[in-house]
């Protein structure tokens, strides 16, 4: 019997004021500390789901929208949006609030696709995914179409030749000099 389970088990959320000690040189807090703390959401996310050990095997997407200040309480939303065999794609969302104002930023977004392992580090199989409303619907697709998009253009790359003389020629434009 093939198990299923809903969005709802895999909803994570985490909350971490920024400290003077997660920022950057320019005073804002380091985006390698949230990626940090995005890879850590979206593997809680995906073992809750899965049952399992999971592993990060791509991260989609990662733009930076609004800088987060020392200060402001971070607030990190996942859950699983599709799944695969062994894979998942867990979208994040991120969110600062300056706790004293009240006033809230939407600072990121982005897509984990993690992979459950056994013991033994082989994948494993995880539940289908039960799509319970429109924002399940809406994120699951969104998710197939970002994976459709990711095929096609591994595909576009490997029938790329990048030594074709069209492609030196219209890299000219650009006023690249080959040393070839």
């Amino acid at each position: 019997m093939e198990i299923s389970k809903k969005v709802s088990a895999s909803k994570i959320t985490i909350s971490e004021l920024m400290l003077p000690s997660h920022t950057n040189f320019s005073g804002k807090i380091h985006g390698g500390y949230i990626l940090m703390l995005m890879d850590q959401i979206a593997f809680a996310s995906a073992s809750k789901y899965s049952g399992s050990y999971c592993v990060t095997a791509s991260v989609d997407t990662v733009d930076f929208l609004n800088p987060i200040e020392v200060g402001e309480l971070v607030t990190m939303k996942a859950s699983v949006n599709y799944v695969g065999n062994s894979s998942m794609v867990v979208g994040i969302r991120v969110t600062s609030e300056n706790i004293q104002t009240g006033k809230v930023k939407h600072c990121n977004s982005s897509y984990f696709t993690m992979v459950a392992k056994d013991a033994s580090g082989k994948n494993v199989t995880v539940p289908r995914l039960v799509l319970s409303g429109q924002d399940d619907v809406r994120r699951f697709c969104n998710a197939l179409k970002r994976i459709m998009q990711k095929k096609e253009h591994e595909q576009h790359q490997t029938k790329f030749d990048h030594n074709s003389p069209e492609v030196l020629e219209s890299l000219k434009q650009y006023r690249i000099e080959f040393d070839l």
